[in-house]
This record gives structure tokens, sequence and C-alpha cells, in this order.
């Protein structure tokens, strides 16, 4: 290649570079140890001597110049990549902040507090008890005789050293009766399990709320009284509901308190086992036997007992199909409350 190509092609590459790698590309093409320059440089002894000498006077001016340039174009590149990075780092102190992504309550702990501040108001107090019970505060105590299906594995968890993972809150009842004179109102949220199968809508851990009335004159009207006033409150009042006699051993009479499945408004769907109703409070008037467990005489006190699960609650409150999905740690789930 003829000098004067070299130096116009070498000119071009070094105006063409756009940052310090295509540049020290461009250097090697022409100024390397391999470069065209150089190989011009090298191939001088093979000319006569006059030639030799004109020609190579020319390459070596041609070199000079050529780093000349390609270091000013360096310098220029290195000054432009700096500026680049200024402007991305660049923080502009008078633009207001982004705000936090902040957390919120769990679905679950906002419906346990809308319960508590609904009972609350008509007078409940909120109490708590152990989740390791014995079988007397949980079954014993609570009427539920030693052949019970509700003692079997399959529905309670034993635990080696004698105690067990409570199935309800029904047993704080019994601690509180014993230690607390009647007349009482009480409501006993918390965490239950049950050794079952899961579906979409039951949970082998899940929370439950119960409530207990005990006084004088204490009767089933109080009971659908209290109970629908607080369905009312919690769900509006064109919550539709239905009454349905039912049995637990804790209470005589028993009954079931349902209200139309919200999912799907009564048509029918896997949540209310294509029933259109779902099952929301068990209750009814405290058992005598119950009253006895816990020091008090029958004779002279009475009242009622019922029991909720608070996921099944917010199932029908946010209309969600799946019990599930509120111990799934989805946050797409979770953030939508």
């Amino acid at each position: 290649m003829e000098l004067k190509t070299l130096k116009i092609e070498a000119e071009k590459a070094v105006e063409r570079a756009r940052d310090l790698d295509a540049l020290n590309n461009d250097f090697k093409q022409y100024l390397g140890k391999k470069g065209e320059l150089t190989q011009v440089l090298r191939s001088l002894e093979k000319l006569p001597k006059a030639k030799r000498v004109k020609i190579g006077q020319e390459a070596n001016a041609l070199k000079n110049n050529l780093r000349i340039k390609f270091d000013q174009k360096a310098i220029e590149l290195k000054e432009k990549a700096k500026q680049e990075h200024e402007q991305k780092e660049w923080v502009d102190v008078t633009a207001p902040g982004k705000k936090p992504v902040l957390g919120h309550l769990h679905p679950l702990t906002q419906i346990r507090r809308k319960i508590e501040e609904i009972f609350q108001a008509m007078g409940f107090t909120v109490v708590e008890g152990p989740e390791m019970e014995t079988e007397w505060y949980h079954f014993d105590a609570l009427n539920i005789p030693k052949d019970h299906p509700a003692r079997d594995l399959w529905d309670t968890f034993y635990l080696p050293n004698g105690l067990l993972l409570r199935a309800q809150t029904s047993p704080v009842q019994i601690r509180y009766m014993e230690k607390n004179n009647p007349p009482l109102r009480i409501i006993a949220p918390g965490r239950c399990f049950r050794h079952e199968a899961t579906d979409a809508s039951h949970e082998h851990t899940f929370y439950q709320v119960e409530g207990l009335m005990v006084g004088k004159d204490i009767s089933l009207a109080n009971l659908k009284g209290v109970l629908e006033s607080f369905m009312k409150r919690f769900f509006g009042e064109n919550v539709i509901l239905r009454w349905q006699p039912s049995f637990f051993p804790f209470v005589e009479p028993g009954l079931e308190l349902l209200m139309k499945c919200s999912v799907c408004q009564g048509k029918g769907c896997f949540t209310c086992g294509n029933s259109g109703w779902l099952e929301i409070i068990p209750c009814g008037m405290v058992h005598p036997n119950v009253l006895k467990a816990a020091g008090l005489n029958p004779k002279n006190w009475q009242g009622f007992a019922f029991g909720m699960g608070l996921d099944r609650l917010a199932m029908m409150k946010y209309k969600i199909n799946d019990i599930r999905l509120f111990y799934s740690g989805d946050l797409r789930f979770l953030q939508q409350f």
C-alpha cells in the first residue's frame, strides 16, 4: 500500500472511532507490531539505497503524525466518556424523592382487627390462650367424650410431650371462666391446627375466633341478635343469612349461621361445595357440662358460644375462591390489600 493511501485510510479510521476500544483496534491495524505502516518500514531493506532513504523518511514522518492524531483522539474520547459517566451518576438534589415501597398488614390481620373492633363495640373483651393445650381443656372440659372422632389423629396434632396443638380456640373460654366470674362477654381469636387435607376452603393451619357470653338470662334470642348484628356490620346490611340446626358436643341446642356465597352469588361453585351457601358461624347455647367443668353452676348461669373461621370470613369479604392464597406468600396476591 502506498504511503499516501495509507495516510488517508488511517486518518479516516481515527476520525470514525467512537470509543477507546475501536481506536485501539485501529492503532494496532496501522501502527502496531504487525500494522500496515510497520510492514512498510520492514520492507525498505529490499529497496535501492536512494529510494530506501526517501521512503523511510516519509514513513517515519507519517508514523509520528499518526501517533499524534491517535493520542489526540484518545484524549478526546476519554473526556467524552468521563462526561457521559458524570451525566449518568449526576443526581438532581432539587428533584422530589421517590417514595419507598412500604409494607402493609396481611389481609388476615386486617380482618382480625375488624372483627375485634366490632365485638368490642358490643361489649366483648378480647382474650388469648396457649396454642399447645392439654386434653382436659381441649376435649374433656368441652364435653367431648373419649370416643369422639375429633380426638383421632386425623383431626388433631398430638405432640410427644403429651400436649396437642389446639384445633379450636374454645379451650380459652374454659380457662377464662375458671378465673373470672360471670357475667362475661369474650372473644378468643388465634391460630389453630388440624390434621386434614387442604382444599379451596380448608387449611391445616388457620385462624379462628371463638366467642362466649354468660349471664343470668342469656337466650337464643341474644345469640341470634349478636351474630346477625355482627354479620351486618362486617359484610353490610344486604348480607343474606340463613340458620339451620346442627350438633356440637359443647352446646345444646346447636345451630349454624350460613351466608349466601359471595364468590358465586349463590349459584354454586367449588368454594361453597356447589351449594350456594357457606357455613360461617357454628354456635349454640353452652352445654351445662361445660359450665360445670369451668366451675360454674348451670342452674344459676347460662350462655351461648360461637366460633368462626377468620380465613373463611376473609374469603367471603374479598370474594376469594381459595383459602390457600392467604398462606402462599405471593406478593401479587397480597399487594391487592
